[in-house]
């Protein structure tokens, strides 16, 4: 497993970085399994995990913890905070006094006495980076902390907190973590170049985005429950048609080029030059043993000229799946009226 230098921190990286949010009440509900996972994962040489408090309502992290007993100092461990733990509006954010108590309650979950990066899961809107970064700095100082990243992060938020780290003297976010896969490439115009303008790390998630990639001849089979996820798979909708096509040109590709779709889909994440870890999230232990078989596939220039060919650079293919919108729409009236 090759790995890379995370963000100028210093922590060498394997390529691949195990996600953990389907171990728990979310995906994989059997405990053991998951840690067997786990271990499995590190036996092939991936060092680095990655976790949140919210994934499964802490159940996750404690999984990661159970599971890197004796471990601990071979792995770059890695979770994130700020999504809502509960119904009370302060149990979520960015807020100094959140962030004192959601450490306190990773740590404890992942059963050690550090974290290795820290990471703000969304931004927060309402609460000043600033204070998020000095709480945030503080638990650098305290040793609770090693780094800190952000996730999901527009280029202009990106740069925001890099100027006030600085401007304030408080450790600056080393990573951030974007959706990137084959189908939604829009991060390469503005938020990857950035990133790497500021010399950060990049942990990708979403490789084989939600299924579209997993070589399934039919990505929509099993996804036509009611509620907001059915769009995703509604072929009705012009997007995820235009996606259902796309799919169709890079399984004949695939095949063209002897690769299972998802090693051509995570291979090609880790072909861009700004990404340090693509995070793949398995829930069974074939789906992980698949993955891990495509850690050593390098994609020449012909295969990804071609990949340019069915999604253009810096395309969504389904504008519904445009995580990081660079002009998003102005909902509040009193916004643009006098």
């Amino acid at each position: 497993m090759k790995r890379r230098i995370l963000g100028g921190t210093g922590m060498s990286v394997s390529e691949y970085a195990l996600g953990t949010m389907m171990f728990g009440a979310m995906g994989n509900t059997d405990h053991d399994e998951s840690v067997r996972m786990i271990h499995t994962a590190l036996d092939a040489g991936i060092n680095l995990v990655d976790t949140a408090d919210v994934y499964s309502g802490g159940e996750s992290e404690e999984i990661v913890g159970k599971a890197l007993k004796g471990r601990r100092d071979d792995v770059v461990l890695a979770t994130k905070f700020g999504l809502a733990m509960g119904e009370d509006p302060n149990h979520r954010g960015g807020s100094a006094r959140w962030i004192r108590r959601a450490v306190e309650d990773s740590l404890r979950r992942l059963d050690t006495d550090h974290i290795d990066l820290y990471q703000l899961h969304r931004p927060d809107p309402h609460t000043d980076i600033d204070e998020t970064l000095g709480a945030l700095s503080d638990l650098v100082r305290a040793g609770k902390v090693r780094a800190v990243g952000g996730s999901f992060f527009s280029p202009e938020e990106i740069v925001e907190a890099q100027w006030t780290a600085e401007r304030r003297g408080h450790h600056r976010f080393r990573t951030e973590q974007p959706p990137y896969s084959i189908l939604t490439r829009g991060v390469e115009s503005r938020v990857l170049p950035t990133a790497q303008r500021y010399g950060m790390g990049v942990l990708t998630f979403g490789p084989l985005n939600s299924g579209w990639l997993s070589g399934r001849a039919d990505p929509t089979t099993g996804h036509r429950s009611a509620g907001a996820g059915a769009k995703m798979f509604d072929l009705t909708q012009p997007g995820v048609k235009a996606k259902a096509d796309a799919v169709h040109q890079l399984t004949a590709l695939s095949a063209e080029a002897g690769l299972p779709l998802p090693h051509l889909a995570t291979a090609f994440v880790r072909a861009h030059q700004a990404v340090t870890a693509v995070l793949i999230g398995p829930r069974r232990p074939d789906q992980l043993t698949d993955l891990l078989a495509a850690a050593d596939v390098e994609l020449g220039d012909d295969i990804l000229d071609r990949i340019d060919e069915i999604v253009p650079p810096g395309v969504d293919v389904n504008p519904d799946d445009f995580y990081i919108d660079p002009t998003p729409p102005i909902t509040d009236k009193h916004l643009r009226r006098r």
